[in-house]
C-alpha cells in the first residue's frame, strides 16, 4: 500500500463565505411595503438549498441575466422592460430596494423579472444551475475602500469561480464601479481568474454599453468629473 492510499480524499473547494454587505435597513415607504406584500408571491423567489428550474420559473426558455445588488432597482427594471426577450433575476438584501423594484416593475407591466431578498453568495451557490446564465451583472458594489476591509469585497477568486460555473459558454460578466481602486482590483481579479477573457481592445476597461442605463447618481458624478469604469469579460472554454 502506498502512502497516498492513507491520505484522506480531497474535497471540492467551497466558496469562502463573503460578508460583502452591511444590512442598513432604512425606513420602508408605504408604497414599498405594499409592493412587497402584493407582488412578492408572483415576482419574488425564496431562498432554499435547491436548484431552480428557470424554465419553470419564467414559463419559457430565454437567455437569463442575473444582477447582484440592484439597489432600488431602477436600472434593472429599465433593462427588463427594454429587453422582453430576456429573463432577469435580481438579488438584493435591502427590503426598501426590493419593494421599490417590485413597485416599479408592476407599474411597467413587466413579466420577465424575478427578485430575491437574500445573500447573493448563498443564492448563487445553492439555487442557480450551472451553465444557465447568459450575463452576470455587478454594478457599483460597496467598494470597502479601507485596506483592512478589502477582504469584504465581493469580487474575490472564489466568487468569480462560482460565476464562471453559472455562465453559459460565451456568457459575459459585466461590472461597473466609480471607485478607481476597486476598478483596478476587479481588473486584476478577472484577469487572473481562469476561464475568462477580457473583451476590451486595450485589455482593461470598456465604454459603458448601451444596455446599462445611466443612473442619476452616475450622471451627477460625470458632471462633477468623477470617473466610472466598466469591465466586460467573456467565459471561454479551452
Amino acid at each position: 500500500m502506498s502512502d497516498n492510499d492513507n491520505k484522506p480524499e480531497e474535497q471540492p473547494k467551497q466558496m469562502r463565505r463573503i460578508r460583502s454587505f452591511v444590512k442598513r435597513e432604512g425606513r420602508m415607504t408605504q408604497r414599498q411595503s405594499n409592493a412587497k406584500e402584493q407582488y412578492l408571491p408572483t415576482m419574488g423567489l425564496t431562498y432554499e438549498k435547491k436548484l431552480l428550474d428557470l424554465d419553470a420559473v419564467f414559463g419559457r426558455q430565454a437567455p437569463r441575466v442575473l444582477e447582484v445588488g440592484f439597489g432600488m432597482g431602477k436600472s434593472l427594471v429599465e433593462m427588463a422592460k427594454n429587453n422582453p426577450d430576456y429573463d432577469y433575476i435580481g438579488i438584493e438584501v435591502h427590503g426598501p430596494g426590493v419593494g421599490a423594484c417590485l413597485a416599479d416593475a408592476a407599474e411597467a407591466g413587466i413579466t420577465n423579472l424575478r427578485v430575491f431578498e437574500h445573500d447573493a453568495v448563498e443564492v448563487l451557490a445553492d439555487m442557480i444551475p450551472d451553465n444557465s446564465l447568459s450575463t452576470f451583472q455587478l454594478y457599483f458594489p460597496d467598494p470597502w475602500h479601507k485596506a483592512r476591509h478589502h477582504k469584504r469585497r465581493i469580487v474575490q477568486p472564489e466568487f468569480l469561480a462560482c460565476i464562471h460555473q453559472k455562465l453559459v459558454a460565451g456568457g459575459i460578466i459585466h461590472m461597473a464601479t466609480d471607485w478607481e481602486n476597486y476598478a483596478e482590483h476587479m481588473l486584476l481579479e478577472l484577469t487572473e481568474a481562469p476561464g475568462f477573457e477580457n473583451t476590451s481592445e486595450t485589455q482593461d476597461y470598456v465604454p459603458r454599453p448601451d444596455w446599462r442605463p445611466l443612473t442619476k447618481f452616475e450622471s451627477r458624478g460625470h458632471r462633477l468629473g468623477h470617473g466610472v469604469w466598466d469591465l466586460i469579460f467573456k467565459k471561454v472554454t479551452k
